[in-house]
């Protein structure tokens, strides 16, 4: 602490001393005056660096005045230069403005030409389609035939060729060697001609009897005519003049009666065979050489009588109509004196009942099975029969015929080709059950049911997408239709799959009407109600006697037949 404190105090005392003798220089004059001159010399050499640096500046002004003239020089030339460019852009700005003007005008007038163009190809376009529209109508309707509509097959003009799809085998037509021949049925002879060998056969050593008989049969018919006549003595009564004799068989009423044989045979030539009455009456006389000449108006009044004769038949074919689970109904037109009539169908494998009626819908249905059946029809989608009954089938073959004539009618679409593919395998599973075991119904396979019915389905929806990618033409609506008219039915398509007593056609009432159909090309037109009405009822006897595998002559032989014989 000593020692820090002299050294500072030391410290102190040589500055005193340092600051004491600088005063004193100042004091005496000295240092002024050193001071002063040295402050001269570098003010005289700080006023020649001032004098060089003015004289530099003077050049440096200079310098630039004469680069400012020259850049004003320079500028006001590329300014003229610069002028003269504008003004040559300008020019030619100009001259592209015309040419873009008229560039615009000349895109203006093709704009309005290629618009009147357009409307004219859209017209021409819209045009064509139209007439492509009426050209797929027209070819529609030209191509309809019993393949893709409900036309029959004999209206088609010029049917094709039926194709035989067998192999060829190279042998010969006709019965094969080692097949079990089937030659024409043998009759019970009425005579029997024995033809005596050849002397040549029965006096040569070189031949010897086999013990065999050769025998062959002509078989012949004969048609005559079997009179039996009556005779009676008659009596008067001598007071009241009444006349008796005695009773005559029964059936034995006219001078002249035919007998059951007859009238059969006149009558199913009529109704069965289509032969018009004028020609049944020829064809009488001449296969008796002349001597059974019958009135057209007795073979025209026998429809009358055997339906008047079979009243108790028809009640008990409505009556097992009613109680049959399935039943066959359509409708076919007639013609009756100048107008329209229709002709209902009701028909099972065993029973077929005929009704003309002058107007379908429910006027036709009213006073048949179908008014109170509880049955399950089948039909040809006839929005009428939905009315009536327990349930409906629709006849697929008419479906079938239908997707055909869209696949070619509408190639473009893939529904139709797969919904009729779908259809065609239902059947043929339906056709592979045991059609004899209909107590069974778990003989149905439900999973393959419920498979079937879910690929209809995807069919449908596959429809739905197509026809809304592509909508149908107005002209041909007709698989658009069917497509709705499948999603909107689509239980009574499938009702088949379901219950095996159902079929999957209705093909039996269409035989059935088949019938009707000739028989108005044979007559044209009934000449009367009352004649079509007999005409139906007797059909639907004698059908439903054929259905039955009876002798149909032998049994309209017998509703017609009166005992004609006397009686013992």
């Amino acid at each position: 602490m000593i020692n820090s404190n002299f050294e500072y105090t030391t410290n102190l005392q040589y500055r005193v001393k340092s600051l004491t003798a600088r005063v004193q220089a100042f004091e005496a004059g000295q240092k002024y005056t050193a001071m002063k001159s040295e402050f001269k010399k570098q003010l005289s050499a700080k006023d020649k660096d001032i004098r060089k640096l003015k004289l530099e500046l003077g050049d440096s002004h200079a310098q630039l005045v004469t680069m400012r003239e020259n850049w004003w020089q320079v500028f006001e030339d590329l300014q003229q230069a610069h002028a003269k460019e504008l003004a040559k852009k300008d020019r030619e700005i100009k001259r592209l403005k015309e040419r873009v003007m008229n560039a615009e005008r000349a895109r203006d007038e093709y704009k309005a030409k290629h618009r009147g163009s357009l409307a004219e190809l859209y017209q021409v376009k819209t045009e064509l389609e139209e007439e492509k529209g009426k050209n797929q109508k027209l070819r529609h309707q030209i191509d309809r035939d019993y393949e893709n509509s409900s036309l029959p097959s004999s209206q088609k003009l010029g049917p094709k060729k039926i194709t035989n799809n067998r192999e060829k085998t190279g042998r010969k037509p006709g019965a094969q060697k080692g097949h079990k021949g089937h030659g024409r049925k043998k009759h019970v002879p009425n005579n029997v001609i024995e033809i005596p060998a050849p002397e040549k056969y029965t006096n040569s050593p070189d031949y010897k009897p086999t013990g065999k008989t050769i025998t062959k049969q002509a078989v012949d018919i004969q048609i005559k005519i079997t009179v039996d006549e009556y005779i009676t003595p008659e009596f008067r009564h001598v007071r009241t003049g009444q006349r008796v004799h005695a009773e005559f068989p029964a059936g034995v009423v006219n001078d002249v009666n035919y007998s059951g044989n007859i009238k059969a045979f006149a009558f199913l030539l009529n109704n069965h065979c289509n032969v018009s009455v004028a020609k049944v009456s020829d064809f009488l006389s001449e296969l008796t050489g002349g001597s059974l000449k019958i009135s057209t108006g007795m073979i025209n009044g026998l429809s009358k009588q055997f339906s008047s004769k079979t009243q108790a038949e028809q009640k008990k074919a409505f009556a097992d109509i009613l109680l049959s689970p399935v039943v066959h109904v359509d409708f076919t037109s007639a013609r009756v004196n100048g107008k329209n009539m229709n002709v209902l169908v009701c028909a099972t494998p065993e029973i077929t009942l005929y009704f003309a009626r002058e107007h379908k819908g429910h006027k036709g249905i009213k006073d048949t099975p179908i008014q109170d059946g509880q049955n399950t029809f089948v039909h040809d989608h006839d929005i009428t029969f939905y009315s009536y009954g327990h349930n409906h089938q629709e006849c697929l073959e008419h479906i079938l015929r239908y997707l055909k004539d869209s696949i070619d009618n509408e190639p473009n679409l893939t529904w139709n080709k797969l919904m009729r593919e779908l259809i065609r395998e239902t059947i043929h599973f339906k056709n592979s059950l045991d059609p004899n075991d209909d107590q069974d119904p778990d003989e149905i396979d439900k999973d393959r049911v419920d498979e079937f019915e879910t690929r209809y389905d995807e069919i449908l929806e596959l429809a739905k997408e197509e026809y809304e990618y592509e909508p149908p033409s107005k002209y041909y609506r007709d698989g658009f239709n069917l497509y709705t008219r499948m999603f909107a039915y689509k239980g009574n398509h499938l009702l088949f799959l379901h219950d095996k007593r159902v079929p999957h056609n209705n093909n039996l009432a269409e035989r059935k009407l088949r019938v009707v159909k000739r028989k108005n090309k044979q007559v044209m037109a009934f000449r009367s109600d009352d004649g079509l009405i007999y005409y139906c009822q007797c059909l639907g006897v004698i059908t439903s006697i054929h259905d039955r595998n009876e002798n149909m002559f032998e049994s309209v032989a017998a509703i017609f037949g009166d005992n004609m014989k006397p009686t013992a």
